[in-house]
């Protein structure tokens, strides 16, 4: 519980440490949520449930889903850099080939929420229906979310170039550890997400039509740090798990490197 603690406290450090570093990176996330959510006030959605109800259907609003959750991601390359590195100069460069690996992630990860939103349904696709498809389906999101919890070490090494993190060796890092990960995920999602979602709540029932638009501007910069503190989960899940087994997450070929990543990164957060 203590590391658990300890691991949260520094993902929402570097987080906000982040977001002043690098404000535009920060942005990209912010404004695209900003985005959707003129789209949801035109469309009537805050203005009661019925209307809620309407929007979620709304093709515009889904298409506007898919980029806010790509732009979810985009900033990760430069975060997972932040808190390996320790060098925000350097942690902001392009570098190859970290750049390439980062976008074979970031394409893994597209092509997943792409299937999410616009896919057929497996559980259609296998003929299941009922009970069966609602079993399958709650299986298959929970083997998604397990999937991402042991390639956290991949994601982080590929971002600044160690090719000897492969999904394998991802795995194999990450095994002993997987219920730190997943406490990782919970702590550093769900305080954002319960303000995210009582945000939306709150201008569906609660607040005047005058006040809709200052609640999703807040909405927005939340968001942008819930971008950040998901990618700094699946991070500080890989530097716990590749400190308890002496695996290194910089590769040791780059002179720059600290000499140990594992520790030394957690010592920096």
């Amino acid at each position: 519980m203590k590391a658990l603690l300890s691991d949260t406290t520094a993902i929402y450090r570097q987080a906000a440490a982040f977001a002043v570093a690098c404000p535009l990176l920060f942005l990209i996330p912010v404004l695209v949520e900003m985005a959707q959510h003129v789209v949801e006030l035109r469309g009537g959605m805050y203005v009661d449930e019925a209307g809620a109800m309407a929007a979620e259907v709304d093709p515009l609003r889904l298409q506007f889903g898919f980029v806010k959750t790509l732009a979810l991601y985009l900033p990760g390359y430069w975060f997972v850099r932040f808190m390996l590195l320790g060098d925000p100069a350097r942690a902001a460069r392009i570098e190859w080939p970290a750049f390439g690996l980062w976008l074979v992630v970031f394409a893994f990860g597209a092509v997943q929420m792409w299937w999410g939103l616009f896919g057929p349904s497996l559980t259609g696709l296998a003929g299941l229906g009922g009970q069966a498809a609602t079993i399958a389906s709650a299986v298959l999101t929970i083997g998604s979310m397990a999937l991402g919890l042991y390639l956290a070490a991949w994601s982080a090494g590929w971002a600044v170039g160690n090719r000897t993190l492969t999904p394998l060796r991802s795995a194999a890092i990450m095994h002993k550890e997987i219920w730190h990960a997943a406490g990782l995920m919970l702590t550093g999602m769900l305080p954002l997400m319960v303000v995210h979602y009582g945000l939306a709540i709150a201008a569906v029932v609660a607040l005047p039509p005058s006040l809709d638009w200052a609640a999703m501007v807040l909405d927005s910069i939340v968001v942008g740090f819930l971008a950040l503190t998901l990618t700094g989960a699946s991070v500080q899940a890989a530097i716990h798990a590749a400190r308890r087994v002496g695996a290194e997450l910089v590769p040791q070929d780059d002179p720059s490197a600290p000499l140990s990543p594992a520790l030394s990164v957690g010592q920096n957060t």
